[in-house]
């Protein structure tokens, strides 16, 4: 086997203000007699309003996605069962998102289930999926976490108390559809706590042991543009929504190894329920004494940005709940191995992380 990777990105991507409009000559080439597409849509949407200004045809499928949690294996198997019933066995020619990470990390998975037999959980990990989806585009209408980039599509199992992802080619977009106007509508504080998610993964590649000059490369350029969003007086003027939106694209890009942020966000989000972008940041909160500068220039961020973090939110758990987000952090043996070496057992030993989560 050669110890060389063929990296794989999107085919096609179309940037700017307004793009969404050219949806309809993309899709043209791919609709056939009788063909169905299938929408994912963030349930934000849910008034319809966003789909009927969309090339949306009698006959499509539309689904609109929960993302008041993280995307869930047995979620994805029933939403996979609901497109497979309206289609009909036949696949469709094409399978949209649009939403935040969570709507696109739906669509993604979903798409490999209609062509891999089993369940999501049968394919968390890397190259299980062995067979190609139908055509996928994405639309982010929210940006940060690179999932319309990326080459995963992450779901938390929750008898198994595991967050991980679909880690595939076959799981990555086709095209990508980047319109910061759909941006305009997001929460203040779900802009900002999504967006940094940019942030987090990069600088958790540029600190790791993994790394190399592409993924350090895409990195820096997307850090560099989040400091630009970040810092300035008005993180969602029309130019930042679309600084963020390309920081989230090549951030996605540059996704190889994270570090001890997210496999602590993981066990966060297992146990609370807390929406990725958050866990994030409160992870970071307290890994101070690893990330130093990082921690102090994202609290710097959030003042900037009148954002904070809340309060308490570890007080409810007990023992058994600060050992179960503990294991739901350590079982993530790459990141943190890219972190803290292959020693990182005995340095994030459950008694650290207890002191580090009994902080929040």
């Amino acid at each position: 086997m050669t110890a060389y990777r063929n990296a794989k990105n999107v085919g096609h991507v179309m940037i700017g203000a307004g793009a969404v409009r050219e949806l309809g000559s993309l899709l043209a080439p791919l609709r056939t007699s009788g063909s169905k597409c299938v929408w994912f849509f963030d349930h934000f949407f849910k008034d319809g309003a966003l789909a009927a200004r969309l090339p949306v045809q009698d006959g499509d499928v539309v689904v609109y996605v929960d993302t008041d949690n993280e995307p869930t294996t047995d979620g994805t198997d029933a939403y996979a069962s609901y497109v497979r019933q309206h289609l009909c066995g036949v696949l469709p020619c094409a399978m949209l998102a649009f939403g935040g990470g969570s709507t696109m990390d739906t669509c993604k998975c979903v798409a490999n289930l209609l062509t891999n037999k089993g369940l999501a959980e049968d394919y968390q990990g890397w190259e299980l999926v062995q067979h190609p989806a139908p055509y996928k585009i994405g639309c982010p209408t929210l940006s940060g976490t690179g999932s319309e980039s990326s080459r995963t599509g992450v779901l938390c199992n929750e008898k198994k108390n595991l967050k991980l992802g679909m880690n595939s080619d076959y799981t990555m977009f086709d095209q990508l559809v980047l319109d910061p106007d759909l941006l305009a509508t997001v929460p203040r504080e779900q802009y900002f706590f999504t967006g940094i998610d940019t942030y987090m993964h990069c600088f958790e590649s540029l600190t790791g042991s993994m790394r190399n000059v592409i993924v350090d490369a895409l990195s820096e350029k997307a850090i560099a543009l989040c400091r630009e969003v970040f810092a300035s007086e008005d993180m969602m003027a029309p130019h930042c929504r679309e600084k963020l939106m390309i920081a989230s694209y090549i951030g996605g890009m540059a996704a190889g190894f994270t570090g001890a942020v997210h496999p602590l966000s993981a066990g966060l989000s297992m146990v609370l329920h807390l929406r990725h972008g958050l866990a994030n940041c409160l992870a970071l909160s307290v890994l101070d004494d690893i990330y130093p500068e990082q921690c102090a220039e994202v609290a710097g961020m959030m003042k900037k940005q009148g954002v904070a973090l809340p309060k308490g939110v570890c007080a409810s758990l007990d023992e058994d709940g600060l050992r179960q987000v503990y294991e739901g952090t350590i079982v993530h043996e790459k990141p943190l191995s890219n972190a803290l070496g292959p020693d990182f057992h005995s340095i994030l030993t459950y008694e650290n992380v207890r002191e580090r989560l009994v902080r929040l």
